[in-house]
């Protein structure tokens, strides 16, 4: 029986690529920041609807440098229910993060949790825009112009989101996004980083190149974060191929919809109407009543093949270097922590098979008739033959 993945690379045609392949070797130019590299920043700017975007090698460096860009210090008010890359970025910066609780429709930040974190000490807040549903931008950027905070969108799953028919990257002080192999739009590893003016975007130049201006000057402490030419071609390539994929992500988005509607114990996450959205997830929660526990239809589908993935579990509240703070304790954070124990992403790629689909769907119906015939109480892993 074949595997079915949580998610699939999107690879573009192999003959499309050596071409690109062919002018790297020709120019001799393999990274800093060559032809390659300067169309597809400019490319994905227009594509994007934003004024500048600086590439980076993966979406960790590039969290990494946002912080150094706008010299963040002291407190930043962040969500637990994000991928632990968030938080690592905060730490290495040596800034403190602090976790408020997340709506429980969207899953992001609650902007009602916010202020009341607020201290001498805070600096900035760290959104994410969970599953590339936009957080309550507006909100948001309302508390953080009361108290004269930045604002930094982790926008890792955002590629090509929409709020009435604007990009949600022009959002807060800066957005970054990343262009890891799992996501909407990939570069292999990759990232890049949303600015709103030349100076920020200089700067942020300078930090990803050990903060060179020039030949031999310095101006920064900077790192080595810069994206090479092979990535940038493939990101060129797969950008001419970008909209058919969204298009299929939305077809398989529907149907999943279509087919789970009326399937008892599940709950969905809420799209805003006002929202363009990649369906860069499949994100379902397994309520009690469902029959079977989230953890024990995850343990079904891996005996039939189908990988699945518990997103975000364990809330990174509960990793041992975040344990300790205040704000991780599961009393602070009980929309986080019930999520958490209830998701579970199903599997969502362009060239997925409608057969495919259709045996998802069917192991989840499974789940559920298992479930019913055993009194409609969770039933724990252990129970389970796999």
């Amino acid at each position: 029986m074949s595997k079915i993945y949580v998610t699939s690379p999107f690879l573009p045609p192999l003959e499309e690529f050596i071409p690109y392949l062919e002018q790297i070797w020709q120019n001799k130019t393999l990274t800093n920041g060559g032809p390659f590299h300067q169309q597809l920043e400019q490319a994905l700017a227009e594509y994007l609807g934003v004024k500048h975007l600086s590439l980076f090698a993966n979406g960790t460096l590039a969290l990494l440098t946002a912080f150094q860009a706008l010299r963040l210090t002291g407190e930043v008010i962040t969500t637990p229910y994000s991928f632990v890359a968030t938080s690592h970025s905060l730490l290495w910066n040596g800034l403190t993060p602090v976790f408020a609780d997340i709506d429980p429709h969207t899953y992001n930040i609650n902007p009602d949790r916010i202020e009341e974190l607020i201290t001498p000490n805070t600096t900035a807040i760290l959104p994410v825009h969970c599953y590339g549903i936009p957080c309550d931008i507006e909100k948001i950027q309302k508390i953080a112009d009361v108290y004269g905070l930045r604002v930094i969108y982790d926008a890792a799953h955002a590629f090509n989101v929409r709020k009435n028919e604007t990009s949600i990257l022009n959002h807060g002080d800066l957005s970054v996004l990343s262009f890891h192999a799992t996501k909407v739009f990939n570069t292999f590893e990759g990232g890049a980083i949303i600015s709103h003016d030349l100076k920020t975007k200089q700067r942020i130049d300078y930090l990803k190149n050990f903060g060179f201006a020039g030949e031999t000057r310095i101006v920064a402490p900077g790192i080595n974060a810069k994206m090479n030419e092979v990535e940038a071609a493939f990101g060129l390539l797969q950008l001419k191929h970008i909209d058919k994929a969204l298009d299929e992500r939305k077809t398989i988005y529907q149907r999943y919809c279509e087919m789970l509607n009326g399937l008892e114990g599940l709950t969905f996450v809420d799209v805003p109407d006002d929202v363009s959205w990649n369906h860069a997830y499949f994100p379902v929660l397994i309520e009690p009543h469902f029959g079977m526990s989230r953890d024990g239809v995850y343990e079904l589908f891996k005996a039939d093949a189908i990988l699945t993935r518990r997103y975000f579990y364990p809330l990174i509240s509960s990793f041992a270097m975040y344990r300790g703070f205040p704000t991780s304790a599961e009393e602070h954070l009980p929309v986080a922590n019930d999520i958490a124990e209830k998701v579970l992403c199903l599997p969502i790629y362009p060239g997925m098979t409608l057969e495919e689909q259709d045996r998802v769907v069917n192991a989840l119906k499974r789940a559920s008739l298992v479930g019913q015939a055993q009194g409609n109480e969770p039933t724990p892993v252990t129970e389970i033959a796999v």
